[in-house]
């Protein structure tokens, strides 16, 4: 008997799921408030003291790190230092993020506060950023509204020039988008997250946008200022090249946090096809090792996703408790040595494969272009 009619697109997401049965894209049978109510009440409970031990700890190292570096001040220790000292701005950025959620305290003037400093103290414009990430929050999953890592449509795709299709899904520019993404957001959307009068902010947010990118220039002036002081190339060390690494964390963090799972091609809608559920269950968790504590849980997402009022402290067990109604929505991360190496590799495989999606249709996938480093380098020839 001859095979129905596919268009490629059903025939890819017929394999997707009939792998082991599962369909992804369904509308789940539950409702999020059952998942709400399988979530222990204490998960939901804020404890200022607690989040605020946190930015002491990470403080602490922070500085003894640079006390460390400028004591010892050789070559063996630098490399050291700046890995570590670029995962401790991560995790301050972290801290910073559950501020700007309402998830630090229940006190919005100390989030505030402790958001600012906390951001800025690593070139990040607290309130731009944090309109952006709410965003992003109530739109996951959707490509038409999505604020973080949206793909590409196939004409956007097409349209962008060569250099910047080979650039965006080459290892590491990707990892280093950050800083251009928060002055120019992605392609097909326009905006910044400097400036008050951006697409991106409503009328009564822009006083909020001018105090966090003043609070973002003061800190670029004590930098300069401090690069006057103590030599630019100390300064370069000592804070430059940890920003960098810093970088390189948000982007390989948030990336992989919605592409690359191992088992099954994720999800992407539009229309009315959406919902604020579907789209948060299209999220992954992701196993960081010895990193987990550090960047304080932020690998346990998919909760995070639709519950970001939830400290972080209480990700791990919200998860465990909401996971029997989540079922197969639910997409155990694969266990991590102590370095997350195996990440890397889902990384890889995701820019050779994850590059476009339908300019049609409300259920898509990414698609490849198979020629991608071949048609591009000759158009730069």
């Amino acid at each position: 008997m001859k095979e129905p009619f596919l268009d490629p697109m059903e025939k890819q997401r017929k394999f997707i799921n009939d792998r082991d049965g599962f369909d992804l894209s369904a509308p789940p049978s539950f409702k999020i408030n059952e998942i709400r109510a399988a979530i222990p009440q204490h998960c939901w409970v804020k404890s200022t003291w607690r989040s605020l031990s946190y930015v002491l700890r990470d403080m602490l190292v922070i500085f003894t790190l640079i006390a460390a570096s400028t004591h010892l001040n050789n070559s063996f220790f630098w490399p050291l230092y700046w890995t570590a000292q670029g995962t401790m701005f991560w995790a301050i950025f972290v801290l910073g993020h559950d501020c700007g959620h309402g998830s630090f305290s229940d006190n919005s003037k100390l989030n505030s506060l402790v958001g600012h400093v906390l951001h800025s103290s690593i070139l990040v414009p607290y309130h731009g950023w944090r309109i952006s990430h709410r965003t992003h929050h109530q739109n996951h999953g959707n490509i038409e509204k999505d604020e973080s890592w949206v793909p590409l449509t196939e004409k956007i795709f097409k349209e962008l020039p060569p250099k910047s299709r080979i650039l965006r899904f080459t290892v590491p520019f990707p990892m280093l988008a950050y800083p251009l993404y928060l002055w120019f957001r992605t392609p097909g959307k326009e905006g910044s997250h400097f400036n008050p009068n951006s697409s991106l902010f409503k009328a009564d947010e822009r006083k909020l946008v001018v105090t966090s990118t003043l609070c973002w220039t003061l800190m670029v002036v004590l930098l300069a200022y401090l690069s006057f002081v103590v030599g630019p190339v100390q300064m370069l060390k000592i804070y430059g090249v940890p920003y960098l690494i810093f970088v390189m964390w948000v982007d390989f963090v948030t990336y992989l946090h919605h592409h690359g799972h191992d088992e099954h091609k994720l999800p992407w809608y539009r229309g009315k096809e959406w919902s604020y559920l579907r789209g948060g269950l299209t999220t992954v968790d992701r196993d960081y090792g010895m990193f987990n504590n550090i960047h304080h849980d932020i690998g346990t997402h998919v909760i995070h996703h639709l519950f970001p009022q939830i400290p972080h402290y209480h990700l791990v067990e919200a998860t465990k408790a909401a996971k029997p109604v989540l079922g197969k929505y639910y997409r155990e991360p694969k266990k991590s040595g102590p370095i997350p190496f195996h990440l890397m590799k889902s990384l890889a495989r995701s820019l050779s494969q994850d590059h476009f999606v339908s300019d049609t249709g409300e259920i898509v996938y990414y698609e490849t272009e198979p020629n991608l480093y071949k048609n591009s380098a000759g158009k730069l020839n």
